[in-house]
C-alpha cells in the first residue's frame, strides 16, 4: 500500500486556495482590448492595437478614459469614412470595464 508523503497531502489544499484567490478578485489577468470593446479594432494595425491596450490600461482616473475614448471613437471614425466604411457601435466600453475590474476611479 503507498502511504502519502507530505508533498502529496498538501498539493490539494494549497491548489484549493490558488483557486479561491483567483475567484475571489473578480479576475484572472490584466484587461486586454479587442474587436468587442474596442471602436475601429478592424481598422487599427497590430502596432495601434497595443498602444491602444497600454494606454487604456495606464488610466487609474475614469472620466480620463472617457475623453481618451471618445477622442479614439472620432479617430475611428474618421478612418472608417474615409474607407467609405461604417464603424458597428461596440456592446461593451473598455472604460467600464476598468471600472468594473476595480482599475479605474
Amino acid at each position: 500500500m503507498h502511504t502519502p508523503n507530505l508533498r502529496h497531502i498538501l498539493r490539494l489544499p494549497l491548489a484549493g486556495l490558488l483557486l479561491a484567490v483567483v475567484v475571489s478578485t473578480g479576475h484572472t489577468g490584466p484587461w486586454r482590448a479587442d474587436p468587442d470593446n474596442s471602436r475601429g479594432w478592424e481598422l487599427m494595425s497590430p502596432a495601434e492595437r497595443i498602444e491602444h491596450q497600454r494606454r487604456l490600461r495606464s488610466f487609474t482616473d475614469y472620466e480620463a478614459c472617457r475623453a481618451y475614448q471618445q477622442a479614439h471613437h472620432a479617430q475611428m471614425e474618421a478612418r472608417a469614412q474615409a474607407e467609405g466604411r461604417s464603424l458597428k457601435p461596440r456592446a461593451r466600453s473598455p472604460c467600464d470595464d476598468l471600472r468594473a475590474r476595480g482599475d479605474l476611479k
